[in-house]
């Protein structure tokens, strides 16, 4: 590279040869033939129109030019070691930095609203910017649009890293004046009843759960749909539908409103929030950070509720099998 007529390659060729005062000493350092670093020296004299060694008796000593380079050069090159070679600290009570966020609101709600409460005490200068959910969230961390994206693990690529957070599975939400949700759910009953579910995007894209439901031998009825999880438990007070919900979401809305829960009739997998990450940014200490906070909120989660109907007897589904499935019938790869 170079920044006017100097390769500043040469850069570390000086610093040894005003170190060492010697072209072989010089050579020996820079682990180069004594051959390639008289070249070096040779080039050096041309840009610099000084000769900068030169010899006197048995030695080689500096020229008035030489001496006065000594501190710059040296001061460049350890800033350069400093600010691109060793990695900055990160003090995360200091750090003044933003971080873009795509995830879902059902991820938003559950994860990153205890996550940001959290981290507002451990960085108080750190901000985050909450994306909704594209049609294409990979994209969105290759292009730099985000820094994090938080989604379930058959969505993200294998080209980035990722890291796992937390498992969820699904429960069956109604209103608490609801018969049908008196005792357990059957699967008889889960079919009957009318349900609400949310899709996302021009393209309508199913969440997981009716994905999996479809592939089903019996077909529920939805009567309505809805544009985002959080919407759902509104939808089924004073009605006699039912919804397929997230089990850590629906913990937090039986408890805010009249709405009871109850264990699914049938297995269904449960999913893997995973967060994810461009490649490049693999060594970013502040994004680590985070990542390993969000990990610790994610892991810290509340007991079941009281008001649950377990059901016996749920056989685990093929999670592999699942996760080929769903990802050639959404695009995902």
């Amino acid at each position: 590279m170079r920044f006017g007529r100097l390769d500043l390659n040469l850069l570390v060729a000086l610093d040894a040869l005003l170190t060492e005062k010697s072209v072989s000493l010089a050579a020996d350092r820079l682990c180069l033939s004594q051959s390639a670093t008289s070249s070096a020296l040779g080039r050096l004299r041309d840009y610099f129109a000084d000769d900068l060694l030169v010899v006197k008796g048995r030695h080689m000593i500096l020229t008035s030019r030489a001496e006065t380079l000594i501190e710059p050069v040296r001061s460049v090159l350890e800033q350069v070691r400093s600010t691109i070679a060793v990695a900055p600290e990160f003090d995360p009570q200091t750090a003044d930095r933003q971080i873009r966020i795509m995830a879902s609101d059902y991820t938003t709600q559950v994860l990153l609203a205890g996550a940001f409460a959290q981290l507002e005490q451990d960085a108080p200068n750190m901000r985050f910017e909450v994306q909704p959910m594209s049609t294409n969230p990979i994209e969105a961390v290759e292009r730099g649009y985000v820094e994090l994206l938080i989604t379930i693990d058959f969505a993200v690529s294998a080209d980035h890293p990722s890291h796992f957070l937390f498992e969820d599975d699904y429960v069956v939400v109604g209103d608490a004046a609801n018969p049908a949700l008196k005792g357990e759910m059957t699967r008889e009953m889960y079919f009957e009843l009318g349900h609400v579910t949310a899709r996302f995007g021009r393209a309508q894209m199913p969440a997981f759960e009716e994905w999996f439901t479809r592939r089903q031998k019996q077909q529920r009825r939805i009567d309505v749909v809805a544009p985002s999880f959080l919407s759902l438990p509104g939808l089924v007070l004073g009605t006699s539908r039912i919804v397929t919900m997230h089990r850590r979401l629906a913990e937090q809305v039986v408890r805010n409103f009249p709405l009871v829960m109850r264990e699914l009739p049938f297995a269904m997998p449960p999913i893997r929030e995973v967060v994810q990450w461009h490649i490049t940014n693999n060594n970013d200490r502040a994004l680590r950070w985070v990542i390993e906070r969000l990990e610790a909120v994610a892991q810290n989660r509340v007991q079941p509720m009281s008001n649950v109907v377990p059901i016996e007897g749920n056989d685990d589904v093929a999670r592999d099998a699942i996760a080929v499935r769903w990802q050639a019938d959404t695009g995902h790869r």
